[in-house]
């Protein structure tokens, strides 16, 4: 697989996993039944994996690696947070209002990784 193919593949996951997301949010915060459906509950999983997959595959193509480049640094662990706090968002949090916050700062932490990954740098908005 060439390398801008796995990028592209890369870069529609990271599209797709952040519109399911707001999506799962958005049906979270308004009670719909549509967050309990099978394939709310199993295609989230399958766009993530593919997205990891193809990050780890960009990253061992390019030779550039967390902890050795600090955009990188800087997205791995803002991934981090925004797994937390999507968990919070969608499933951990026992209010539905400590749900909104966890969600809005899930999108925050997901707009950093984003404009991260464009401006290659930690601190995008410097």
């Amino acid at each position: 697989m060439s390398y801008w193919l796995l990028k592209y593949v890369h870069v529609g996951c990271v599209v797709f996993s952040g519109i399911g997301f707001f999506l799962r949010g958005y049906w979270m915060l308004s009670g719909s039944p549509l967050l309990a459906h099978r394939l709310t509950r199993i295609l989230p999983h399958l766009v993530d994996s593919l997205l990891l997959g193809s990050a780890l595959l960009l990253a061992w193509l390019s030779s550039q690696y967390p902890f050795l480049l600090d955009w990188l640094t800087a997205k791995f662990f803002g991934l981090l947070a925004y797994i937390v706090l999507g968990a919070l968002a969608l499933k951990r949090a026992r209010t539905r209002r400590a749900r909104a916050v966890f969600f809005l700062l899930a999108i925050v932490a997901y707009a950093y990784i984003v404009s991260v990954a464009f401006s290659r740098n930690p601190w995008p908005w410097n």
